[in-house]
């Protein structure tokens, strides 16, 4: 079976291609200190299901856990180097289907990790503060005009969530096509941000703490 395509239909209306894990691995490997960097950020424009993202993911998370391991973290300080690592993945996808299973694919990583680690101590705020900052990363657009495919007369907004110390978290949104335009600064986030939010402790992140309504 060939897992890089999902149907001829598909790869004929879209030019839906996946990356071989193969594939994927060398390529990042060629910036394989950045993977393993819990702050350092990615931004796939067309994610499909994630292939490259739940590696890069996956490299983050290997770090967190042999800090655990280490006795360098304590679970506290790995859940706000986990939840670091979500943050700085960043994904557009036209299709909904695949935005929608990169998010649940993130996730169930995220989860079945931390649960390895740490059983019953589990929290759920870790994992839901998870499954918000994927609805806001992982976004139904198209990279190409700018846009929200699941509401297309919005443009798409990037969030940068930025780690202050005491496990608070500076929440400040960037209109994409100023990140990506002209000039094309080496910090994706050099621009004047577009809103910007009071800071949010990291188990504490929802839409209800923003006052806003989720976006599928």
């Amino acid at each position: 079976m060939n897992h890089q395509i999902k149907s001829k239909e598909r790869v004929a209306a879209h030019g839906e291609v996946f990356t071989s894990e193969r594939e994927v691995n060398a390529m990042l490997d060629l910036v394989k200190q950045e993977t393993e960097r819990i702050d350092s950020r990615f931004l796939e424009p067309a994610c499909g299901d994630g292939n490259f993202l739940i590696e890069i993911l996956r490299r983050k998370l290997a770090v967190c856990e042999s800090r655990v391991k280490a006795k360098q973290y304590t679970q506290l300080q790995y859940e706000q180097a986990a939840v670091q690592s979500v943050s700085s993945i960043y994904g557009i996808e036209l299709l909904a289907d695949n935005a929608e299973a990169c998010r649940k694919r993130l996730l169930d990583y995220f989860t079945q990790q931390y649960s390895v680690l740490f059983k019953s101590k589990c929290k759920s705020e870790c994992i839901e503060s998870a499954k918000y900052l994927l609805s806001k990363n992982i976004i139904h657009g198209d990279a190409l005009n700018y846009k929200r495919v699941d509401s297309p007369d919005e443009w798409i907004h990037i969030c940068e969530w930025g780690f202050i110390g005491k496990g608070m978290v500076n929440r400040r949104d960037y209109e994409f096509s100023y990140l990506v335009g002209e000039g094309e600064p080496d910090d994706l986030f050099s621009d004047l941000p577009c809103e910007t939010y009071a800071p949010v402790h990291f188990l504490k992140l929802s839409a209800e703490a923003y006052g806003e309504q989720l976006q599928s």
